[in-house]
């Protein structure tokens, strides 16, 4: 009897044991139709360049060229006011999850470059005004500053990208959350686009031209994180590295006056969004 109620004891027990183990039901990830939009914020670093300058009397390369993004001083109305939101760097996107893993975008990327105002580069190429500056270079030492350039995409290296995304849910393997209420997306994915600068570019006596000008395109990849909280809002973070080739950069009013250059870079942005069932 003993033996049997053993028996009977230790089989309730294995039961409970085996009960404790089965792993629980995991609510399914549903992303796929699901639209969402982002705003952010951007921090830039350039590798350094060269720029070739076209003009009537002038045909140069200043190489070696170092520049810089341009952040704008953290307060709430700069920051946050509707007046003011493209003062700092900013990122805009709006996206559609075309699979629970795949999204694909479009934004705008609106960095800030910035050469050093003083600073010595490289130069070959001739200037033949009746500049200071008038000569032959033949890859010499040059010492620039603002008397000589000003050269900025103030208002926008304005990257306009299309890309595609991949998203990993990183807790589904390791936690039984359910992903309507949190997840934590991995991210890694590519993009390119036309680049829409505003410049700011002054040769030493000429005149600025101001305007709005398809200048080039580049193409970026990038990985990241994205926290999603109760299926309609995230944070997300972001590494991005690209080129940018930029062929036609207007200088002045005068349309014989142009810059070309290529530019490596690398991007962190931080951004918070919201996101909603569009299909099924």
């Amino acid at each position: 009897m003993k033996v049997k109620l053993y028996l009977f004891l230790s089989l309730l027990v294995a039961t409970s044991i085996l009960k404790g183990q089965e792993i629980l039901p995991v609510t399914k990830q549903i992303n796929k139709g699901k639209v969402y939009i982002l705003w952010g914020w951007n921090q830039d670093w350039y590798a350094p360049s060269s720029i070739h300058f076209t003009g009537t009397d002038y045909d140069f390369i200043l190489t070696d060229v170092k520049a810089h993004d341009k952040q704008s001083d953290f307060n709430s109305q700069t920051y946050f006011h509707p007046k003011y939101i493209t003062y700092p760097q900013t990122n805009l996107r709006l996206g559609y999850y075309i699979s629970d893993k795949y999204d694909i975008s479009i934004g705008v990327d609106h960095m800030k470059y910035v050469i050093s105002s003083v600073q010595d580069v490289r130069i070959r190429g001739h200037i033949r005004d009746e500049s200071i500056y008038a000569g032959e270079y033949i890859n010499s030492l040059f010492h620039i500053n603002e008397n000589f350039l000003r050269y900025e995409h103030t208002d926008g290296l304005n990257y306009i990208n299309i890309e595609l995304t991949r998203n990993d849910n990183l807790l589904h393997q390791f936690a039984s959350i359910n992903p309507d209420k949190f997840q934590l997306n991995s991210m890694l994915g590519f993009g390119l686009g036309p680049v829409l600068p505003k410049s700011n570019v002054t040769l030493w006596n000429n005149v600025r031209n101001d305007e709005f000008h398809f200048a080039g395109y580049g193409f970026s990849g990038k990985a990241g994180f994205n926290a999603i909280f109760y299926k309609y809002f995230f944070l997300r973070t972001e590494f991005k590295a690209g080129f940018i080739d930029l062929p036609d950069v207007r200088t002045s009013i005068d349309i014989e006056d142009r810059a070309s250059q290529n530019i490596l870079f690398v991007e962190w942005y931080f951004a918070f969004g919201m996101m909603f069932q569009l299909t099924k």
